[in-house]
This record gives structure tokens, sequence and C-alpha cells, in this order.
């Protein structure tokens, strides 16, 4: 094993610990996955708690796709080999229950625009997030929903289950899957108050300057 996997395989472990320590995801709740240095993949077991990552028991898959060391991985795998299918910039995909994402997701209607722009982090670490219909818990029809986004998102919500986020590495999917759920509070504490998002002018602004992803 590569010393850049053994770093990586650490670096997952932390990020999850830190998540669940702050409330972020429960029990044994959410998944996260890596692309190695080689090209394979690091995935959390299913079943397992975000607290409590062993970093030598994370299931391994090769190049190929072929789990080839470490524990059943999460049955969330064909939600993540979406991401990494249709996504050549994803290096990491994160999935959480988070209360705030949920519960805003309880309030609408699947649409392509779950979040309201109401901050510029928001729009420069997500993007458009679509909302999708509800799905069994393993469903392999949430990784075909994702696909049909044909990678114009990096984020997805899940009705009624939590929010799934692909970054360039694991950092960056952790970081903006953060931001996703700060957003989804900040809509739920303004909700009825006539709160003043960003202007289309705004957005397209940060879009423009940061060269983002915001298609329709």
């Amino acid at each position: 094993m590569s010393r850049e996997e053994n770093r990586l395989r650490e670096q997952l472990c932390t990020l999850a610990r830190s998540l669940y320590d702050r409330g972020l995801t429960h029990g044994s709740t959410g998944n996260i996955s890596a692309r190695t240095p080689d090209g394979g993949l690091l995935v959390s077991p299913t079943g397992t708690s975000f607290g409590r990552l062993d970093p030598a028991r994370l299931a391994r898959f090769d190049a190929a796709g072929t789990h080839v060391a470490g524990d059943q991985p999460t049955k969330e795998m064909p939600l993540h080999s979406a991401f990494y299918d249709t996504r050549s910039t994803a290096g990491a995909v994160v999935h959480l229950h988070s209360c705030h994402s949920v519960a805003l997701s309880l309030l609408q209607e699947p649409n392509d625009d779950f979040l309201p722009p109401l901050t510029p982090y928001s729009v420069m670490q997500l993007g458009r997030v679509t909302l999708l219909p509800y799905f069994m818990p393993g469903d392999p029809a949430m990784g075909d929903a994702v696909r049909g986004l044909a990678g114009k998102r990096s984020a997805v919500m899940l009705a009624n289950h939590g929010p799934v986020v692909a970054g360039r590495d694991v950092e960056a999917a952790c970081n903006a899957i953060e931001e996703l759920e700060a957003t989804a509070q900040l809509t739920l504490m303004t909700r009825g108050l006539g709160p003043r998002g960003l202007t289309g002018a705004e957005v397209g602004n940060l879009v423009s300057t940061f060269d983002l992803e915001w298609e329709a």
C-alpha cells in the first residue's frame, strides 16, 4: 500500500469523524468514498458509524471497480458510482443524513433549485442543487437518477433521506456538504420572513468571476 493511500485513508476517517462529532450525521448513517492515486476507490463499509471508521477496514476497489480488500462497502455504492461515472472531476463523494437539509426536503416537491441562493458560498461550492424524489435506501434507481443529470450537478438532495455531494477531493466534498447543510438551516430559519437572497445579477457575477457550474 502506498504512502499516499495511507494518508488518504487517515484523512477520510478524520473528516468523517469531524462530521459525526458535530452532529452532521448520526448513528451508522452516511457514507463516504474517495479516489485512490491508482484510480481505485476507498469506501466506508456498510453499517458503520462516521465516528468510528477504521482506516484499515475501508472497502477497497481497484480501477476496474472490483472489490479487492476491506469490509463490504455501503449499500449506496450505486449512488457513488453514478457521480464518478458522470463527473470526471469527482475525486470524492459524501452522503449525510443531516437534519436541516432533510427537513427542508420534506417541504418541497422534486425540483432543480432545492436551495435558494442566500449566500455566495452556497453558489460557489455547490452550484444548483437538485432535489430528487424519495427512493428506498440502497435502491439502484438512486444511481440512475443521478446519471440522468448527465454530470450537470455536483450536489443532489435525496428527498426524506439526505444530501449527496461530489468534490474534487475528500476535503472539498466535506466542505461543500457542510455548506449545503448550513444553507438549508438558513433557509428554514428565514422561511416566511421574506429574506433578501442574491439577485440574478449577483449570482451571474459569481458564476462568471469564478467560472462556476450553474446550468438550468
